[in-house]
C-alpha cells in the first residue's frame, strides 16, 4: 500500500525522530504525529508509536489504513491486544540490545562490588573499605538466549565466569551449549548470579516464582533486565528481606513501583527505573532501523523483525 507508486509516507511520533531520520530519498513523506489526537491521514505506508506508552496508544490506529507498525522495543507482549485487526506489527530487535546488556552487566558489577553501599558512605564522606564478591569465577546462569541474552553472554565472557545459558529448548547454537527450560530447576542450585533476559507474556509470567528462587544458594543475585513479572515480586520480598538473596531489577511488578513498595527499602536491592535501552545508542539505531523499513518497502521486500501479521 502507498499513497502513489513511488511515495511511502512515515509517521514518527516526534519531531527528534522525524530529524534522525534526514536525509530520506525522494518519495518519501514524514508526518509527526504521536497517535495522541486524530490521524493527519488517513493511510500510512509505516507508523511508528511513542516509545514507552506504545500500548495505549495503538488504538488510534482504529479505523486508519496502515500497511506496517514499527515499535521501538523489543518486547511486544500484549501489542496483539491492542493493535487493530489485521495490522502488521514490528518490533525493535537491533536497536536495544547493546544498551541492555551494558545495563545488566552494570547492574551485576555495582551489586557484586557492593557499589550502592559505597555510595552512601560518599554522601556521608565516610571512608569505609570492605571486601565484596568478585564477577571472576562466579557461575552465571543467563536465562533467554534471544538477542538480549547473546549480548549479555558475550559481555560475561571477558569477565572470566563461567556461564550456562538457558532458553526455551536445548540445541548448540553458534558453539553454545543451551540448556532448555526443562533443566532449570536442576541448574539453579549452582548458580551464583541468575540474568533474566525473556520477553514478557504469560508463558514467562513468574517464571521465576518462590520455588525459583528458593533453589538458588545463598548469597545468590537474581538480575532482571528482561520484563518485571517474570519474578514473582512478593516471594522475591521475601527472599531478599531475609538477607539470603540479592537482586538487581531494571523493571518490576508493578511498574512504575510505587514509593512505599516493600523492594524500595531492602538492603540487598538495587532499582533502576526501566532503563536498559534508554541510552545515547536507541536514537541512532531507531532511525537506521525505520529508513531499512522504508528502504524495504520501496524496493518491494518484507520488512525486518515481523513479529504480528
Amino acid at each position: 500500500m502507498s499513497q502513489t507508486p513511488h511515495t511511502v509516507t512515515v509517521s514518527v511520533p516526534t519531531t527528534q525522530l522525524a530529524d534522525d531520520l534526514a536525509p530520506l530519498p525522494d518519495g518519501v513523506d514524514v508526518v509527526v504525529w504521536s497517535l495522541s489526537g486524530p490521524p493527519p491521514r488517513d493511510a500510512f505506508d509505516i507508523v511508528v508509536p511513542p516509545y514507552m506508552s506504545m500500548a495505549q496508544s495503538l488504538a488510534a490506529l482504529a479505523g486508519v489504513d496502515v500497511a506496517l507498525v514499527q515499535g521501538q522495543s523489543i518486547g511486544f507482549d500484549g501489542v496483539d491486544e491492542h493493535l487493530p485487526r489485521g495490522m502488521r506489527f514490528a518490533n525493535a530487535s537491533s536497536v536495544h540490545e547493546a544498551s541492555t546488556a551494558e545495563l545488566a552487566l552494570a547492574l551485576v558489577l555495582a551489586s557484586q562490588r557492593d557499589l550502592p553501599r559505597y555510595v552512601r558512605a560518599q554522601d556521608r564522606h565516610e571512608w569505609a573499605s570492605a571486601p565484596s564478591p568478585s564477577l571472576a569465577d562466579r557461575r552465571v546462569l543467563v536465562l533467554g538466549y534471544g538477542g538480549v541474552g547473546k549480548a549479555v553472554a558475550a559481555r560475561l565472557a571477558p569477565f572470566e565466569t563461567h556461564v550456562t545459558v538457558v532458553a526455551s529448548r536445548a540445541r548448540v547454537e553458534d558453539g553454545v551449549a543451551v540448556h532448555g527450560v526443562d533443566e532449570l530447576h536442576k541448574l539453579l542450585p549452582e548458580a551464583e548470579i541468575v540474568i533474566l533476559t525473556l520477553p514478557g507474556g504469560e508463558a514467562t509470567r513468574h517464571i521465576a516464582d518462590a520455588d525459583f528462587l528458593a533453589a538458588l544458594p545463598d548469597g545468590a543475585l537474581v538480575v532482571n533486565v528482561g520484563r518485571g513479572p517474570l519474578i514473582d515480586t512478593d516471594a522475591l520480598v521475601a527472599e531478599v528481606g531475609s538477607g539470603r538473596l540479592r537482586a538487581a531489577l531494571d523493571v518490576t511488578d508493578p511498574e512504575p513501583l510505587p514509593e512505599d513498595h516493600a523492594l524500595w527499602g531492602l538492603e540487598g536491592a538495587l532499582i533502576v527505573p526501566h532503563v536498559g535501552g534508554d541510552s545515547s545508542a536507541m536514537r541512532p539505531r531507531m532511525a537506521a532501523l525505520v529508513k531499512a523499513q522504508i528502504e524495504r518497502m520501496q524496493a518491494g521486500e518484507p520488512p525486518l523483525n515481523l513479529v504480528i501479521g
